[in-house]
């Protein structure tokens, strides 16, 4: 976004690019692209866990949503010390999620529908079962160097060679039986690659084509900020690293390095066309470091975690669009907007209610820009956080330390009917117990209910999709509002969207144009002209309108 926009005066926002989206290979500029936690979205064959077969089989929810894309958390072959991000084979389905023909059928269904499909790689680290980290446990000859590991500190080497803390909590450090140490940044089943090793690189090329070939359309690169680590590994000096993430530089993250990295793939993406993307998740400390992973020569797009963990507060929330939209304007990217993930408590449980859940998605899909959806965010699901001890699965909440273990919470499979032992999740039940009140949370409930949550998500992606002033639309503009409501305007030729925000805990009054017609609306009754003037409409409290003006 332009620097006036400290102005209180009207002033334009920055487009995220140069150019709106046109033909097919700038799909991915103004895409809405749906998550699916493959473990938690739809079970085929009944065994109680989500798989490659259920979600192939509920991919015609996605088309009637109106999204452009889905997403696939790891299906490979994997101990699932956690959930899947342990990989011990990229080029092999998990037996628990099906086959590789499972992987081709559900890419040509989505294709058919009209749906591109990206798949989660996982570069920073394999699983302690992959064939190359037992050869490096077992040995210390080359196999090691694939990996990064290093002696210990101390007269016996008994101390770990520095003080990185893992995110899951405990030393990021684990000694193998001949005294060497290697290095986990996640949990200890996950050793981190060394990305300085030639036969590191060549072996995710090679994984990156297999796909490819395959079909699907891009990848989205885990812990894209983490495969180069710091010369000589230095110290931090403190605790409580994990706190530090995307807060500010870490040795063991955002390094310079990375970007030679992504730079290779984004060659080898185009070697395929260029309708095929990467896209970064990437913790970084500023809106402008983030920005660097989505330079013309770099990944297509890159997560906004600065929007995603912005509060309920309309200055916050104005701060971060204008910061994200201009760095990424600085570079000819596109913006990505997104309100919860696998990995963070559900947006309508961190906000508060789900009124405020339904306003944020309303104003994420009317910013410039990509926007990504969390499945279950489009039935307003709540964070779940009354699991049994027992049956949690993260592994950061047994280690007692790091994340708050909450993400179990965010996992729990989906209902798909108000009726059966697992709400149509399967013929079965599910691998974690689903609340009973999501029974009137579901797909079947609330189709053809024009007040649920699901249908105003349908409603906005259709809006979305057909009005030329959404998606990477044209110029926008802030308009004057009051102190905790968020206001602007997006251009086109052939007509202009008015977006209000309100998150106040009352109404408000925002001035309009006289002529006007309400598009969509987050809540029911949530607009009225003020008879004294009739370009003044009233907004309720936590609420989000879309007008034609």
């Amino acid at each position: 976004m332009a620097q006036e926009l400290t102005s209180p005066s009207t002033a334009p926002l920055a487009s995220p690019c140069d150019e709106p989206s046109g033909p097919a290979p700038d799909w991915w500029r103004d895409a809405v692209i749906y998550q699916v936690y493959v473990r938690s979205f739809a079970d085929g064959d009944g065994d109680g866990v989500g798989d490659l077969r259920g979600a192939r089989e509920r991919l015609p929810h996605l088309a009637r949503l109106g999204v452009d894309a889905v997403w696939l958390t790891p299906f490979y072959a994997s101990p699932q010390a956690d959930g899947g991000y342990d990989v011990a084979d990229y080029r092999a389905v998990d037996p628990v999620f099906g086959d590789l023909r499972d992987a081709d059928d559900l890419v040509r269904a989505a294709h058919d529908l009209g749906l591109r499909v990206i798949v989660d790689i996982v570069p920073n680290h394999t699983s302690e079962r992959h064939p190359w980290f037992e050869a490096a446990r077992a040995g210390a000859g080359p196999e090691r160097d694939r990996y990064v590991f290093r002696p210990g500190r101390g007269p016996d080497g008994a101390q770990p060679p520095n003080d990185w803390e893992s995110v899951f909590g405990g030393p990021a450090w684990t000694r193998v039986a001949d005294g060497a140490w290697y290095l986990h940044l996640f949990a200890p089943e996950q050793p981190d690659l060394n990305w300085h090793n030639a036969e590191v690189r060549a072996e995710f090329d090679s994984v990156l084509r297999f796909w490819l070939d395959l079909g699907v359309d891009g990848f989205r690169i885990d812990v894209a900020h983490g495969m180069v680590k710091a010369e000589g590994l230095p110290d931090i000096g403190h605790g409580k690293q994990a706190s530090l993430i995307g807060a500010q530089r870490l040795p063991f993250f955002d390094q310079d390095g990375v970007h030679e990295i992504h730079r290779g793939w984004r060659r080898l993406l185009e070697s395929y066309g260029p309708e095929r993307i990467g896209v970064a998740e990437a913790w970084a400390p500023t809106p402008e470091r983030l920005a660097l992973y989505v330079r013309p020569d770099e990944l297509h797009q890159a997560f906004n975690f600065q929007f995603l963990n912005c509060p309920w507060d309309a200055k916050a929330l104005r701060r971060v669009i204008d910061d994200s939209l201009r760095a990424t304007a600085a570079v000819g990217a596109p913006t990505t907007w997104v309100l919860s993930n696998h990995d963070v408590v559900r947006h309508r449980t961190r906000y508060g209610s789900l009124a405020r859940a339904r306003a944020a998605a309303l104003l994420m899909l009317a910013l410039p820009g990509s926007a990504y959806v969390y499945q279950g965010e489009e039935l307003g699901l709540p964070e779940v956080t009354d699991l049994p001890d027992e049956l949690r699965q993260d592994p950061a909440f047994w280690r007692g330390e790091g994340q708050d273990g909450l993400r179990d919470g965010c996992r729990v499979p989906l209902p798909w009917t108000s009726a059966g032992p697992s709400y149509g999740f399967g013929p079965g039940g599910s691998w974690l117990p689903q609340p009973a009140r999501w029974a009137d949370l579901s797909v079947e409930a609330q189709s053809g209910d024009p007040g649920s949550t699901l249908e105003l998500y349908r409603r906005a992606l259709e809006l979305r999709r057909a009005h030329p002033a959404l998606g990477a639309g044209e110029e926008a503009e802030w308009l004057p509002a009051p102190e905790g409501v968020l206001a602007f305007r997006r251009r086109s030729p052939e007509g202009d969207v008015a977006v209000v925000l309100n998150t106040g805990s009352a109404a408000a009054e925002v001035a309009l144009s006289r002529r006007r017609t309400v598009l969509l609306s987050s809540a029911e009754n949530v607009t009225e002209d003020v008879a004294s003037d009739a370009r003044v409409v009233r907004v309720a409290a936590d609420s989000c309108v879309w007008w034609a003006i």
